[in-house]
C-alpha cells in the first residue's frame, strides 16, 4: 500500500511540475513564459491604404481621352459583349441577358455623364445599379486608358456626343 501511495504521490509531482507546469505552485497564477518560450512578435509590413473603389471613382478623367488610343484597349476588353464598332453585336453578347448596351447608340449614351461611364468601366456594373455581368476593368487597365476608351465610345455615338 505505502508503494502505490508513493507511486501515486511521484506520478501527481511529475504531472504538476513536468506537465502541468502552467501554474506558479505559491501565487495560483499562470507562470510567465520564459523569454526562449515567448513568440516573437510578427513583423509585417502594412500595406498603404487604397481609396475606397467608389472614392476612386469619382476622379474620373483628369484630362479627356484620346479616342485614337482607346480603340485598341477597347477591342481588347470591351468588343467580346459590345462588339468593335459598340453595337453590342460582339461574340458574347448573344449569351448574355440582359443584354449589352449599345455604344453607339447615342440617344443613349449622350446622357450618361463621364463619371458616370468611368465609374461602369472601372468598377463594374454593379457600381450604378447595372447588370453584374458588366466586369469593373479598374484591375487590368488604367484611369487614362479609361478615360480613352470613354472618349472612344463618345466617338462611335450616333447622333454624336455634343458636351
Amino acid at each position: 500500500m505505502v508503494r502505490s501511495i508513493t507511486a501515486l504521490a511521484f506520478a501527481s509531482l511529475v504531472f504538476t511540475l513536468g506537465c502541468g507546469g502552467s501554474e506558479d505552485s505559491n501565487s495560483g497564477t499562470p507562470a510567465k513564459p520564459t523569454p526562449a518560450e515567448a513568440p516573437a512578435p510578427a513583423k509585417t509590413a502594412k500595406p498603404a491604404p487604397t481609396p475606397p473603389p467608389a472614392q476612386a471613382a469619382k476622379e474620373g478623367c483628369a484630362q479627356p481621352g484620346i479616342a485614337a488610343k482607346g480603340k485598341p484597349v477597347y477591342v481588347t476588353f470591351c468588343a467580346s459583349c459590345h462588339g468593335e464598332d459598340g453595337a453590342a453585336d460582339g461574340p458574347m453578347a448573344a449569351a448574355l441577358n440582359p443584354k449589352p448596351a449599345q455604344h453607339n447608340d447615342g440617344a443613349y449614351m449622350n446622357a450618361l455623364s463621364d463619371e458616370h461611364l468611368f465609374k461602369v468601366v472601372k468598377l463594374g456594373g454593379p457600381a450604378v445599379g447595372k447588370s453584374p455581368l458588366m466586369a469593373g476593368w479598374g484591375g487590368s487597365i488604367n484611369d487614362a486608358q479609361i478615360c480613352d476608351i470613354i472618349a472612344f465610345m463618345r466617338s462611335i455615338a450616333d447622333p454624336p456626343y455634343q458636351p
